[in-house]
């Protein structure tokens, strides 16, 4: 096989298994165009009340401010599938992602995400398998279970 025939090896999101892949892609790209339009500087319910507007634009189904079982709320649960947290500091700090990683502990979603409109745009995407949390028979979220 010559040099000219053969393709290079490209890497593919679907091969790494990145659980909610197109649905992550849509989110991180609504948050980028809210951060361009808005920068930073403003409360988080401002880039709350901008995600949710955004996401029905986009006719993606989210609910916000959800009921976490440990007494604490998310700010959006999108498609049933992913928790955003949204935040407005100076960077992400160990802090913001224990709090997604307690969320993410205590239901049965998988994939959260953190996105933070400081004065520089940052997010983060985080998996925490079903099958590395606690057993329970079932989790609920607004009285439907969640899985």
């Amino acid at each position: 096989m010559n040099a000219s025939s053969a393709s290079p090896p490209r890497i593919c999101t679907d091969q790494h298994g990145l659980k909610h892949r197109e649905l992550t892609e849509k989110l991180i790209r609504i948050f980028f165009n809210i951060y361009n339009e808005l920068g930073h500087g403003f409360l988080e319910s401002v880039y709350e009340q901008a995600f949710a507007v955004s996401l029905a634009e986009n006719n993606i189904f989210f609910e916000r401010q959800i009921a976490i079982p440990v007494g604490f709320r998310a700010d959006l649960l999108v498609e049933k599938k992913v928790i955003l947290e949204l935040k407005a500091a100076r960077a992400i700090d160990s802090a913001c992602e224990k709090q997604l990683l307690n969320y993410l502990r205590a239901t049965n979603i998988e994939v959260g995400m953190l996105f933070n409109f400081g004065a520089r745009a940052e997010f983060k995407r985080y998996l925490f398998d079903s099958e590395k949390k606690n057993p329970c028979k079932s989790v609920f979220i607004r009285g439907e279970e969640v899985s």
